[in-house]
């Protein structure tokens, strides 16, 4: 093999472009990894937005795949300064008659509390909990013969289905329908699209594993740990590195990218195939996100004391208006009554905010590329179970769909996930292709969350893209998930 400069280089500095650095450099190769903004991180960032000593996440905030991912958990990022909060509630979902279901680390204590639905939620719950550890790296990975094909059967069957026809099946109750609904509605989809079954279960198999954690000091933090890892191990990290052609970068024999189709198609699109090209061209981003950070006075003087004691708080009340609200802003809407995804970090971890004071983090989902400004809606949402408190907001901070565009590129639209992760996208993107992380090119990767398994701190993208082009470059292999 000639001699380059690099044997590979990464390009973008998320939590997927992290994840393959470090797996090719773990393979004893001379890695670069470069990133167009000052500092790294991705959707992994932590910011002063409002006031001085508030301490908000730019973007991604509470990380239930991140503390367990398959591929994150083997690496040692606590000797690299990262340190998990875990709240006591994982999250919260309040209804208008002042009550709250809420998502304990107990599968037991939360069935109880659902009255009636008790035995609805182990059936729905149950089995996932206890076969998660060996279906992971299947679920989050590209499309292959499991090597538990009975318990991955039995996660498909439920996974695949609408959240609506889930819960219309399993649930009666208020509190379970619910919070099912807000679970589901991570999908960033309509409640009755197929496949968002799968997104809900997956997030209450990890509550009920392992808890919703947030990273001590802001999310930036685990960029941080994957970075200094990195560089432990003689990687090489260049930022201010705007890549808008291949021939900006040093010669390597590999470039992985964790960007998404467009921004590919961009940078390296003379080299691809016109298949390919227009594979990627049909590739389909979905609905964006406007979000508020706040500084607040005070804590969030939620009515239903569940909501005080959660890291999440989920806004939408019943399981019709979320549902409602999710299908008219997928067809272009902004519904006066927004599902409103919460997190309240600083009740957890006192450095995000002065002493007596807190911060809040909030988004909504919109249509994709909206400008429309929804800090109003939001805030009637918030106020709409926590009366009062409007009157504790020091400060916010508002984005766009175009702002969080900016401020990562791989928000296409203000899409937060990299792309719809819809049934035809699943297990495909962004092409249908024997491999998703091959581009046409030789020695080209794809490694964003525009790959299996899509959206989420896991770092799972990151780490197959980099075992595909370790074995077909240098003739190696990425060291196996345990």
């Amino acid at each position: 093999m000639e001699k380059r400069d690099f044997d590979a280089v990464v390009v973008g500095s998320g939590p997927n472009g992290l994840a393959a650095a470090i797996t090719l450099q773990e393979a004893g190769l001379n890695v670069l990894l470069v990133e167009a903004k000052d500092t790294i991180g991705g959707g992994l960032r932590t910011k002063e937005l409002t006031l001085p000593g508030f301490h908000h996440d730019v973007c991604s905030a509470i990380h239930p795949l991140a503390a367990q991912s398959p591929y994150f958990k083997n690496l040692p990022l606590h000797q690299h300064g990262l340190e998990y909060i875990y709240p006591s509630v994982a999250a919260a979902h309040p209804f208008d008659n002042g009550t709250a279901a809420a998502l304990l680390p107990s599968l037991a204590e939360t069935a109880q509390r659902l009255g009636t639905d008790a035995k609805a939620y182990h059936r729905v719950t149950e089995a996932l909990v206890k076969d998660w550890p060996q279906l992971a790296p299947a679920v989050l990975g590209p499309l292959r013969f499991p090597r538990h094909p009975i318990a991955m059967a039995q996660f498909g069957l439920k996974a695949m289905a609408p959240a609506t026809t889930l819960a219309n099946h399993y649930f009666k109750t208020l509190d379970a329908r619910g919070l099912w609904a807000g679970m589901a509605a991570h999908s960033i989809i309509p409640l009755s699209h197929m496949a968002t079954s799968a997104i809900g279960l997956v997030l209450m198999a990890q509550a009920h594993l392992h808890g919703w954690p947030l990273p001590k000091g802001g999310s930036q933090s685990i960029a941080n740990a994957l970075a200094s890892y990195f560089t432990s191990l003689g990687g090489k990290i260049e930022t201010g590195f705007h890549v808008k052609s291949l021939a900006q970068l040093p010669s390597s024999h590999a470039v992985l990218f964790d960007v998404t189709p467009r921004q590919l198609l961009e940078i390296a699109g003379d080299s691809l195939s016109s298949l390919y090209q227009w594979q990627l061209k049909r590739y389909r981003y979905g609905m964006g996100v406007f979000k508020v950070d706040w500084a607040l006075s005070g804590p969030i003087p939620f009515t239903a004391a569940e909501c005080r004691n959660a890291g999440t708080v989920h806004l939408g009340n019943t399981l019709e208006e979320i549902a409602a609200s999710e299908q008219a802003t997928w067809h272009g809407q902004h519904p006066e009554k927004p599902f409103v995804l919460l997190a309240q970090q600083s009740l957890f971890d006192p450095t995000r905010a002065p002493e007596g004071k807190h911060t809040a983090w909030a988004y909504c989902h919109v249509p994709n590329g909206s400008t429309q400004d929804m800090t109003q809606a939001i805030e009637r949402q918030v106020e709409r179970f926590a009366p009062g408190f409007r009157d504790l907001i020091l400060a916010r901070h508002t984005m766009n769909t175009g702002q969080m565009e900016a401020y990562n590129p791989n928000y296409i639209g203000g899409d937060i996930n990299g792309g719809v992760i819809s049934l035809s996208q699943l297990f495909t993107r962004p092409a249908v292709r024997p491999s998703p992380y091959r581009t046409s090119a030789r020695g080209l990767y794809l490694c964003s969350s525009s790959t299996p398994p899509g959206g989420g701190v896991h770092g799972m993208c990151g780490y197959h893209a980099a075992d595909q082009a370790l074995k077909d470059v240098f003739g190696l292999r990425a060291k196996k998930l345990s």
